[in-house]
């Protein structure tokens, strides 16, 4: 893991267009066997059939690169039911009288990213309350994303494939980019609490191979506890998951975006205190992976088998892995998915023997 004391951050380039790679049969079944894998009465392609499209602003007046969906009633009518009975599966197990309260407000088109979802807004009629959920491609690499995301995280994230669509619930938070410019300076926060949650994050990426995580592409969820907040970082965009070569664009601490929180670390945490947070957080790891480690073993059994990402990314990837670790074993591997089980095989090894680095 690099320090984050005297580091010199990057401008990273991600690939100008991430490949779309298909759920092939090995990665359907571990889907069906986990329940993942479902009947949806909307597919993505059924929300492309709408007439027009307004720009979506947002609070502050400005392009929010989401378009808000217009169709013809006959199809809106069809579409909101079956959009309804999506949120009652991904809230209650698909319980109809959950959803009969509700109504679409809202089908927003994203114009920007790889696989332009769609964002269901959904409204309680007996409140007003609101939430969200996403309609997307299924993309085979983003779909290890969210489930290494489940399994290793300190999270736990709803989603269903059916055939070529993807149902993602709304991860709420505070975009890192909003935080940045509206929270980071807030007196009321305790700066050192972000500073660690930030070293945290930035092993958690690491490990388990999650690139592209700009401050856009993850969000703060704050909680207020007995004495002071807590936060929590959580990655909202699992598009990158294992795909890129260069080492450091899994490492958010190279992102130029990411720099005022590397600045913060810098400022607040002691190189002992960086190690420590380093370390606890491998820990944890380490603990989520042993008590799902057979979910976690036949999802990276799948994974060694698929193709995310171009062998050239793949041969990059593994010799830099085998120089920052000093291990050669990387260099025999061929392709993602062994590079991040070897990763956490490496990982599970130094936590039992704190001594081994």
């Amino acid at each position: 893991m690099a320090k984050m004391h005297g580091q010199k951050l990057i401008d990273q380039k991600i690939s100008s267009k991430k490949l779309v790679y298909t759920v092939k049969d090995p990665l359907r079944r571990y889907l069906t066997e986990q329940s993942r894998e479902i009947a949806l009465p909307v597919k993505y392609e059924d929300l492309l059939r709408f007439d027009k499209a307004f720009i979506l602003y947002d609070k502050h007046g400005k392009d929010s690169l989401w378009e808000t969906a217009i169709y013809e009633n006959n199809v809106a009518t069809i579409l909101h039911e079956g959009l309804k009975e999506i949120y009652s599966i991904l809230k209650t197990e698909g319980d109809s009288r959950v959803h009969r309260h509700l109504h679409v407000e809202r089908i927003d088109y994203c114009t920007f990213g790889n696989t332009n979802p769609f964002r269901i807004k959904i409204v309680n009629n007996l409140n007003d309350n609101y939430d969200y959920f996403y309609v997307k491609c299924a993309d085979a690499s983003r779909i290890y994303g969210l489930e290494l995301e489940h399994i290793l995280s300190p999270a736990r994230i709803n989603f269903f494939v059916d055939d070529n669509t993807l149902i993602e619930e709304h991860i709420a938070g505070v975009p890192g980019d909003a935080f940045i410019t509206s929270y980071l300076q807030n007196p009321e926060f305790n700066q050192v609490r972000i500073a660690k949650e930030f070293v945290k994050f930035n092993e958690r990426c690491f490990i388990r191979l999650l690139g592209d995580m700009r401050a856009y592409n993850y969000v703060f969820d704050i909680t207020p506890d007995f004495e002071e907040v807590q936060f929590r970082i959580r990655a909202i965009d699992f598009d990158q998951q294992s795909y890129e070569g260069h080492i450091n664009m899994y490492l958010p601490q190279f992102f130029k975006e990411n720099y005022p929180f590397v600045k913060l670390v810098q400022e607040k945490l002691t190189p002992e205190s960086v190690e420590q947070y380093q370390h606890e957080e491998r820990t944890n790891i380490a603990r989520r992976s042993k008590s799902d480690r057979l979910r976690l073993n036949a999802l990276l059994d799948v994974m060694s088998q698929d193709d995310i990402s171009p062998p050239e990314k793949i041969t990059k990837l593994k010799k830099t892995l085998a120089a920052h670790y000093k291990d050669d074993s990387f260099l025999t591997l061929t392709n993602m998915g062994e590079l991040v089980q070897h990763s956490l095989h490496i990982l599970q090894k130094s936590v039992k023997n704190p001594e081994t680095k």
